[in-house]
């Protein structure tokens, strides 16, 4: 039995599994937009604790696995959804639904969504994009892989976190996308760093090469953001988007080149970029700080 041959139940209760950066605000959404029951599980009690503000009420995997209608995920890495998929997975029962939010390798979201739907549990990839300021303000960009009607059951719950959802083919589609997006942000990001080492030797200081770059035809979101915003004072928080992330988002990325043989050099140099910010101590810093292997000062 597939989902596409089973009835969807209607979505009542909502469970969230993973409250960090991204998790939380998108949880938030759900519980002041969606005229739903909100359960949600983190391993940390300082966000379940002001989530509750909003209603939402602190549940187990288990507990949403037989409560909830639809479950959405949050999570750091492939290996952390393949653990929350088999605590989930003994309760849930077809006409249920899964999706998962977390980027992800395809490979396991494929193994993952066919597994689920020949037991009739709705599956769908649902990776987002943009900063967790876009997460703040519910303006996240979502791509998503799944079968037609499971995009049509989800769209609306996903429309309370994101302000653009996209449906990019069958399940795996979503991630092949995100994947993707961020590989070209972090090659981009790499060249920006090459063009302030650059122009810093050659007599054009930062402040004034990304400025001007940025009323060009070399302008980007990247450029804006990354560059002006972080590259540009060299401030590389904390708590977001870290190099180690990003080696793993990449890592991803290279995994599906390797499986369609595919060369792609570009994105293998900026992966060992990362990997030198990493062994440098960057590891936990945002990932523009490859920068300071590319051009220290």
């Amino acid at each position: 039995m597939s989902a596409s041959h089973t009835a969807l139940r209607p979505i009542v209760t909502i469970g969230f599994i993973g409250l960090g950066v991204m998790g939380e605000p998108m949880c938030g959404h759900l519980a002041r937009r969606s005229n739903r029951v909100v359960l949600a599980h983190d391993l940390r009690t300082e966000p379940l604790g002001r989530l509750a503000a909003l209603g939402v009420a602190a549940a187990s995997p288990a507990e949403m696995a037989r409560r909830c209608d639809l479950i959405l995920m949050s999570l750091p890495d492939g290996n952390a959804v393949q653990s929350v998929i088999a605590a989930l997975e003994p309760g849930l029962a077809a006409g249920q639904c899964v999706v998962d939010t977390s980027t992800s390798p395809v490979a396991l979201t494929r193994e993952t969504g066919a597994r689920l739907e020949a037991r009739g549990i709705g599956f769908a990839d649902a990776p987002v994009a943009r900063t967790r300021e876009a997460a703040a303000r519910g303006e996240l960009s979502i791509t998503v892989g799944g079968s037609d009607a499971m995009f049509a059951h989800v769209r609306p719950v996903l429309q309370t976190m994101g302000s653009d959802v996209t449906h990019c083919g069958p399940v795996g589609c979503g991630q092949v996308v995100k994947i993707l997006n961020n590989m070209l942000v972090f090659q981009n990001t790499a060249a920006i760093a090459e063009a302030i080492a650059l122009g810093r030797r050659n007599g054009v200081p930062p402040e004034v090469l990304l400025p001007a770059i940025a009323l060009g035809s070399g302008d980007s979101f990247v450029l804006r953001n990354h560059g002006m915003k972080s590259m540009l004072p060299r401030v590389f928080p904390e708590h977001a988007f870290s190099t180690r992330y990003a080696i793993k988002d990449l890592s991803y990325a290279l995994a599906m080149a390797d499986a369609a043989g595919v060369d792609v050099p570009g994105a293998r140099l900026t992966m060992q970029r990362l990997q030198r910010a990493e062994a440098a101590g960057h590891g936990e810093e945002y990932h523009p700080v490859m920068l300071q292997v590319i051009d220290p000062l």
